[in-house]
């Protein structure tokens, strides 16, 4: 053989792999595991967590980044059938985010089997346009011969057991389009700090609180100033009536003293820094009826 020709390279030729990204609508009703489906998918507590239905008021976008693939998840507010303003606006940014998505993840509890038709759960005259898998939620509830018959028409998870989650990430993945990745691959959420500082606080008076408060309760982020150490954050927690400001106060200041004590370290968690969270109470009569009021707190009108 000639010295002076070229040797063939030894490793094959790298073949292009596009990468894909895209927007998955986690839908169902009230309570059935969305937010902790979020949590578990993401592999960070950004979604609220409380056995009380409708927890979950705004979407929650978390963020996973696999080598080629980016999964923008949205934990939807429960589709439920509403009876006063806030929870209308509720439906209706559950009913965009499932309109919006590039594939819908319908939750159902795999100990409630079988599952509704989607179209009816959400109130669309006809079926969504988006792909929709079927996901059987809580499947460490129901015995293995019954996870075996849900595979069939759906696929069983547990958050609690880390069932089925990779099985999942894998047929979602299939059906997200291609194309470049949205955000960061190091981001973990599409929304900024203020969000879940009000989030956290939220998820604090469902835990602390009693059935009524945690529904009558916000917040609303005053002053948020990441340039100090540790990460200066004041805000002001409102209620409907003057005797649920004495129950989130509590003796002596007690439970609201807890109640911040609890946000601040999710916040801590969450951003990796010291966080310094200084809370006022205020009562703003009946703001879940008021027009006004939900707008203040983020809650859009309907695009009509």
């Amino acid at each position: 053989m000639d010295a002076g020709l070229p040797t063939q390279p030894t490793d094959a030729p790298s073949v292009h792999r596009p990468t894909r990204c895209g927007h998955i609508a986690i839908a169902g009703r009230p309570n059935v595991g969305k937010s902790s489906l979020l949590n578990a998918l993401v592999g960070e507590h950004l979604a609220i967590i409380s056995p009380k239905a409708q927890a979950t008021r705004l979407p929650v976008i978390g963020l996973r980044t696999d080598d080629l693939v980016q999964y923008v998840f949205h934990d939807l507010p429960g589709l439920l059938d509403p009876t006063y303003p806030l929870q209308e606006r509720m439906r209706r940014l559950a009913v965009e985010g499932v309109h919006g998505a590039d594939v819908i993840l319908h939750l159902h509890p795999a100990d409630e089997a079988p599952a509704p038709d989607f179209a009816s759960v959400a109130g669309l005259a006809r079926p969504p346009q988006a792909p929709v898998l079927m996901v059987y939620t809580k499947a460490d509830l129901v015995s293995g011969d019954a996870r075996t018959r849900l595979a069939e028409h759906g696929m069983p998870v547990s958050v609690t057991q880390g069932v089925g989650l990779d099985t999942l990430l894998q047929r979602v993945a299939a059906l997200l389009p291609e194309g470049p990745f949205q955000f960061d691959p190091d981001d973990l959420a599409a929304q900024p700090l203020r969000f879940f500082a009000v989030e956290f606080l939220r998820e604090a008076a469902f835990e602390l609180l009693g059935d009524e408060v945690p529904y009558c309760f916000t917040a609303e982020v005053e002053e948020f100033r990441e340039s100090r150490d540790p990460v200066l954050i004041r805000a002001t927690l409102f209620v409907e009536r003057e005797s649920q400001k004495g129950i989130l106060i509590g003796d002596q200041g007690h439970t609201i003293k807890e109640l911040g004590r609890r946000a601040r370290l999710h916040l801590e968690q969450l951003m990796g820094r010291r966080v310094y969270l200084e809370t006022w109470v205020k009562v703003l009569p009946h703001w879940r009826r008021d027009a006004a009021a939900l707008d203040r707190f983020g809650f859009p009108k309907s695009k009509d």
